[in-house]
């Protein structure tokens, strides 16, 4: 193994100890409770996690200037050791990074000094506000409004299903105004802002899933995040191509749970004289999930490549990581709980859980259908 491949090994398996030691003793809980303890998110700050993926200046990972082709890879490790241990708390830190990185990206020196050091620290929890309640995949049909008031805006209007609606500090959020899409900056206590959470989802209950209600509330002009116009085409997909990005690094992790659990259940558990890992059927699963997990990771790495290098193919080769990575991790989910037999669907079970966070991972960031037709359009451009 050369020196480089050493480092990210060494990287990964550092992620892997921190999460086997601060996330998963809390991972049924964020089940059962539905919230991510305080505890697990000051870990991650302690930790520097929340500082990964940002520019180095502005507090990111020291060295990542220099070279950020292992940045990015390292980063994609910290969401794969995270969605292994827990796909809530990957969720809570995609978020983060999606909004933090549309203000860093795209907002004045004034909004990077204001949220640079304090994004990169976790003290200040960012989230992406798009969905609304008629509004899914088609964000350019949005119905919340800003209105010019003086010299800044009144946004009203209605957004939900936002992931750590219930507990972070600012929203990256997109409206409809007069000159086009806007982007704003809405920070939580933002008088007119009213948070009402969604409780009971089929998986990822830790989410902490909000409906946000906005009546006039008032947007001074230092908060709104590029130019009028612009808010869909460049700050929203900056969030999206990063929660993309992210996310199919966290379901690598997830299915990795699955075949970890899987290989060990098909050695211990005993039928007919001898571990269940000795039938032919069980071998024909457990080789499937194995190479499943592998590929999705392998192209979670190229596209992690493309994007260090700032290759004009990178928003392609994330899309096709979020593709493949997320039914990969469903197939894996299904296919852990058959390893299982009973055991894998009782209360408590680890790839019962899995099994129904996976089922969130091809809606998230685009439906599987949606990122189909993104990769099948990046195949005919030119045709």
């Amino acid at each position: 193994m050369t020196p480089a491949l050493e480092s990210y090994a060494e990287h990964a398996a550092a992620m892997r100890v921190f999460a086997d030691e601060h996330i998963v003793p809390f991972a049924h809980r964020i089940d059962q409770e539905q919230q991510i303890p305080r505890e697990v998110v000051e870990r991650m700050r302690e930790a520097g996690l929340f500082a990964s993926g940002f520019p180095e200046r502005l507090g990111g990972t020291p060295g990542s200037k220099a070279d950020p082709v292992s940045a990015t890879v390292r980063h994609g490790m910290i969401h794969e050791a995270l969605g292994r241990a827990s796909p809530s708390v990957q969720g809570l830190l995609n978020v983060h990074h999606m909004g933090g990185s549309a203000i860093l990206r795209w907002g004045t020196q004034a909004q990077k000094g204001e949220w640079g050091q304090r994004l990169s620290s976790g003290e200040v929890i960012a989230a992406f506000a798009i969905t609304e309640p008629e509004v899914g995949s088609d964000a350019s049909a949005i119905q919340t409004t800003a209105v010019p008031v003086g010299d800044g805006w009144e946004v009203s209007g209605t957004k939900t299903w936002i992931t750590c609606g219930q507990s972070a500090d600012i929203f990256v959020m997109l409206t409809q105004s007069e000159r086009g899409p806007l982007a704003v900056i809405l920070p939580r206590d933002t008088p007119g802002l009213r948070i009402e959470p969604i409780l009971g989802i089929l998986g990822c209950r830790g989410y902490m899933l909000a409906t946000l209600y906005m009546e006039r509330c008032a947007v001074p002009p230092e908060r709104v995040l590029g130019q009028p116009g612009f808010g869909l085409s460049h700050v929203v997909a900056e969030g999206l191509d990063n929660g993309r990005h992210n996310l199919a690094w966290g379901c690598v992790g997830l299915g990795q749970a699955c075949l970890d659990a899987s290989l060990h259940h098909a050695a211990q558990r005993e039928q007919f004289g001898g571990p269940i890992g000795e039938f032919g059927q069980i071998q024909r699963l457990l080789a499937r999930m194995m190479t499943d997990v592998h590929a999705a990771r392998l192209v979670c790495w190229s596209a992690a490549v493309a994007r260090g290098r700032r290759d004009p193919s990178a928003v392609q080769e994330s899309f096709m990581a979020k593709y493949l990575a997320s039914t990969m991790t469903n197939r894996v989910a299904a296919d852990a709980v058959q390893v299982h037999g009973a055991s894998g669907v009782g209360p408590g079970s680890p790839v019962e859980t899995a099994f129904r966070d996976a089922r969130i991972m091809e809606l998230i960031e685009g439906t599987t259908q949606i990122v189909e037709r993104a990769i099948a359009r990046f195949g005919l451009q030119g045709r």
